[in-house]
């Protein structure tokens, strides 16, 4: 049988062997007078040396000096500084076995120390319990419980009784958990709970296979699918609040065992390990299909009027010829009427004459159609699949109970009509009903010969509900996207401290008169140095700013040395390169089994799977082409050790220990990053976050938004709707995947540019800094007159409302302490802003502030050539990464073909990873390749490495037989040699 371990070897290391830099040494063991004195009574310096390494030893790391154990030689010299002996004399201590032992106790009685015996195993184990309510990660709970045992003035037990406590201490949380779980269920609830795992005949699967199973992509058959399937959860009967009926680390674990747990497993637990982990992954399920639900509900609203529009354009388009036709014809009338003007002739003989008033009769009917063409609202045209609206809205509302407060409790008394009148077809409409619509010419629309229209009129309700769903305004409780907007902040006392920390001055009438003071002085001095024209490339040419792109600032002896450099990389396996990046930085340990915190006992396993996700290669083609690794344990360890915070973690330390090499100092100070979106296909089936996006062409896709560092680091990837906007992703990989950088700058293209990002990066203490590709387009903001600022009027648009943003001050430094906090993702915030059809408050005052943000922005832009060549250098980086992932996900043609938005995350996780990996090794070669040149006697300009891009990968086998047995890698930080075509290489010492 295999050994259960709590702890990895490192994990030892680290918690039992006493620390021996130079830091820990001084604060563990500078001897204190009392000390100096207990010790000053044993005679010869032997003993005395003796015991005061027995004092040492039972105060950090707790266990005393043990028999057959030694003090490190760092911590004997420091001792021997301290009592004046030499080190050397240490070597005579403890010939005679009792003074060991006589001195041990001396020790200990002086310290208040007692042993640790057999009968304090039980109440170890309860500590380790109690400490693996908060955490399954193996040192966590051992280093608790050797603080718990240290506070209780014990001495600690070997460490192999420590492993054994904790590895009992954290079954018995487990059992423990589950018993308080069951404990609030009921018996039919625990019946009914045994029977998902049973197999239906009537499904085809187990019910929790079954539920598991969401479909994805948008249509009437999906949506009812899914609300099939909330429902029979519902019925279950299983409250939300259970989860808090044990800790919320104890609940989330079953949840995440849940979710991944096949049922033939489950099947085979205990029964309240089972039962509590279903429910728990019950609750997870409700939320998860509530959500989904939601999210359809929205896309086919949406789908609905965006087909409508395209209608009517593709209408226009036909109707091109025609018009074409009617404006020469008009023209020709007009020029018949210019005539007897001009003659005094008789209007009517002149238009027949010259036109035909035949020809005018005849173009009547084709001016009306075009005319009502004009006019025809998307409303009505969307109303014309009402039927396909009818297949899924009454399933809809009947399954979720909406919320709103102020203007929302209207459309609340429209959808309360909507159920009531869903009890049958024929049921009319009161000729008042509530209208809720912020576009009011629908309420026109919905009456059709004096009688309220059902089908606009339902229609025009639902799609009020989808736009204040998204924007929080209603809000449906049990759910994560769609709470209400309050929720998403930190709660009004608690955000003080946070507020209280923002890298601003909080304090609203300070603020303002420094940004309006700092706002005059630069436009003052912008309007001179344009005038006077001292601004180089910058002109103002019919009232519209002119700005000369900038010329490529890559020398070209920097591309030679760039391909030198390539030349010398290794060559090597993508297999060997995982492997080795996984020594160096230790970034497997992130990836860690679901149910026991424990690491994988099979490295290879764990990096087949990454590259499974990150090639597009998939699990079974992957174990196919693998040496060493089969398809069970693909399949296994992608189940039970591929994980989002996995992902999360790993690529943290891969970022973490990329930024401390050397040769990335020569990319920048590692304080800026750029991001941007890049788009790949799915195919024809729409499934996940999979959308039409015509600048991409007629295949559905998703886009992969990213952020690189300065230093090459890939440190955040998300999937995002082809569609959608980018500016609300922009801040996510600052908030969410960089916390450890030092970030304070961030490049994006023109999409990633916003008022609202510039004002939530300025809060938040990040410089954004855009591509201003539509400059002449975009208003300069003033507090002040425009007219204060001669020669430069024109590029002014309205007045920035600085009485906005005071009014709405409060809630702008909350919403920014709640993100700065990890409360809420910038992009939750941004699109629950963006989808007011009318703009709130904090909307208005984010956007004012974002003005004045901008408009700075905008001047530095003009007045330094060197901020608009270090963006475009930025982004640059982030094309060349674009370039690394098109050739690292090439399986299936480069498309993502699975079918839910989970899934599709995974997939960009795992291709990011890679390309993290990739970028490490090469800038850990790249510099030894540079000083494989200095020292062979070539010298190198050290600015043109900032040229150098560790980005490149014709060195690196992608595809191929993946021969894990055969990708070896020295365990003694030794390095791969250099590439040497030529056989005269000198290797880098």
């Amino acid at each position: 049988m295999a050994q259960r371990n709590l702890l990895t070897r490192e994990e030892r290391e680290r918690l039992f062997l006493p620390r021996t830099d130079h830091f820990s040494i001084i604060r563990n063991y500078t001897l204190t007078v009392e000390d100096l004195d207990i010790i000053g009574k044993r005679r010869g310096p032997v003993n005395q040396l003796g015991i005061a390494a027995h004092l040492a030893l039972l105060r950090h790391p707790g266990f005393g000096l043990r028999t057959n154990s030694d003090i490190p030689d760092a911590i004997l010299n420091y001792l021997s500084a301290q009592l004046g002996v030499a080190p050397g004399t240490y070597g005579a201590y403890g010939q005679r076995p009792q003074t060991r032992t006589d001195h041990s106790s001396i020790a200990a009685d002086y310290l208040g120390l007692r042993p640790f015996t057999r009968a304090d195993v039980a109440h170890a184990i309860e500590l380790a319990a109690r400490a693996a309510m908060r955490s399954d990660r193996g040192e966590t709970i051992a280093r608790s419980l050797m603080d718990n045992l240290k506070a209780e003035r014990f001495i600690l037990p070997p460490p192999d009784t420590l492993e054994r406590a904790g590895l009992a201490g954290r079954a018995r949380a487990r059992k423990r958990a589950a018993s308080e779980i069951v404990a609030e269920l009921g018996g039919s609830t625990l019946e009914l709970l045994d029977a998902l795992l049973i197999n239906d005949p009537a499904l085809g699967m187990t019910p929790l296979a079954w539920l598991r199973d969401m479909p994805g992509s948008p249509s009437t058959k999906n949506m009812n699918a899914l609300l099939k399937r909330l429902q029979f959860i519902r019925d279950l009967g299983i409250e939300p609040a259970i989860s808090l009926a044990t800790t919320g680390f104890r609940f989330g674990q079953f949840v995440r065992e849940g979710s991944v747990a096949p049922p033939f497993l489950l099947a085979d637990y205990s029964h309240n390990r089972r039962r509590a982990t279903l429910a728990a992954a019950v609750v997870n399920l409700e939320v998860k299909l509530a959500d989904a639900a939601i999210l359809m509900f929205e896309r086919l609203i949406g789908g609905l009027f965006t087909r409508a529009k395209r209608g009517q354009e593709r209408r226009y388009q036909d109707t091109a010829p025609s018009v074409g036709k009617l404006m020469r014809l008009f023209g020709a009338t007009i020029a018949a009427l210019d005539m007897a003007e001009e003659t005094g002739g008789d209007p009517l003989v002149l238009v027949d004459e010259m036109v035909g008033w035949h020809r005018l009769m005849a173009a009547r009917p084709h001016v009306d159609a075009l005319a009502d063409l004009a006019q025809e609202d998307t409303l009505v045209l969307a109303t014309e699949r009402y039927a396909t609206l009818r297949r899924f809205s009454r399933n809809f509302l009947d399954t979720f109970t909406f919320k709103a407060s102020g203007s929302g409790t209207n459309l609340l008394s429209a959808l309360d009509l909507l159920k009531q009148a869903n009890g049958s077809w024929g049921t009319q409409l009161p000729a008042n009903p509530p209208m809720p619509f912020s576009n009011r010419h629908w309420s026109k629309l919905i009456m059709e010969g004096g009688k309220v229209s059902r089908p606009r009129y339902e229609t025009a309700v639902l799609a009020t509900l989808r736009d204040k769903l998204r924007a929080g305004d209603v809000w449906v409780e049990g759910t994560r996207a769609y709470q209400r907007f309050d929720a998403y902040l930190l709660p009004r006392k608690a955000a003080q401290s946070a507020i209280s920390e923002l890298p601003i001055n909080v304090n609203s009438g300070e603020y303002l008169a420094h940004k309006s003071a700092e706002l005059d002085r630069r436009l003052r001095h912008f309007a001179h140095q344009l005038r006077t024209g001292r601004l180089p490339g910058v002109t103002l040419v019919r009232e519209k700013l002119k700005v000369v792109p900038l010329q490529a600032a890559t020398p070209p002896e920097a591309e030679a040395l760039d391909r030198k450099l390539d030349a010398l990389l290794p060559r090597v396996r993508i297999t060997e390169l995982l492997l080795e990046v996984a020594e160096r930085t230790g970034f497997l340990s992130a990836f860690r089994d679901v149910r026991s915190g424990k690491e994988h006992d099979k490295p290879a396993a764990v990096l087949a799977a990454i590259l499974a996700d990150g090639t597009n290669l998939g699990v079974e083609r992957m174990a196919n082409a693998s040496q060493g690794v089969t398809y069970a344990q693909l399949a296994w360890t992608q189940n039970w050790y591929i994980s989002p915070d996995n992902y999360e973690a790993a690529l943290a330390q891969i970022v973490r220990e990329h930024h401390r090499l050397p040769f990335a100092r020569n990319w920048g100070e590692g304080v800026s990053a750029s991001s941007d979106g890049q788009f790949f296909r799915t195919g024809r089936i729409r499934s996940g976050a999979a959308e039409i996006n015509a600048k991409y062409g007629h295949e559905p896709g998703i886009k992969i938004y990213s952020h690189l560092s300065d230093h090459f680091a890939s440190f955040s990837s998300r999937i995002m709707s082809a569609t959608a906007n980018e500016a609300p992703y922009v801040l996510d990989g600052l908030m969410l995947g960089a916390r450890e950088l030092p970030l304070k700058e961030l490049y994006t293209d023109t999409g990633g540019a916003s008022d609202h990002v510039f004002g939530l990066c300025h809060l938040l203490g990040f410089r954004f800094v855009p591509r201003m590709r539509d400059l002449a387009d975009r208003r300069l903001g003033t507090i002040v007159s425009g007219a204060n600022y001669k020669g430069i009027e024109c590029l002014f648009g309205q007045a920035i409302k600085v009485g906005t943003i005071e009014a709405e001050w409060d809630d702008l430094v909350r919403m920014a302490a709640s993100i700065r906090e990890g409360t809420v993702a910038p992009s939750i915030i941004l699109r629950k802003l963006s989808a007011y059809r009318r703009q709130n408050k904090l909307d208005l005052a984010l956007r004012e502030l974002g003005r004045i943000e901008r408009t700075l922005f905008t001047l530095d832009w003009l007045e330094q050539p060197d901020l608009r060549r270090a963006c475009q250098a930025g982004l640059n980086k982030g094309e060349a990464r674009h370039a690394l992932a098109d050739a690292v996900y090439t399986n299936r043609q480069g498309r993502f073909t699975d079918r839910t938005l989970e899934n599709q995350q995974y997939r960009a996780s795992g291709l990011n990873l890679l390309i993290a990996a990739i970028a490490y090794w090469n800038a850990l070669y790249l510099g030894r390749a540079a000083d494989h040149l200095r020292y062979s006697g070539i010298e190198i300009d050290e600015t043109l490495l900032a040229h150098v891009s560790p980005l490149g990968w014709s060195h690196i086998g992608l595809t191929g037989d993946y021969l894990w047995e055969d990708a070896s890698f020295s365990g003694n930080r030794g390095y791969r040699a250099l590439h040497d075509p030529n056989g005269r290489l000198r290797l880098v010492a």
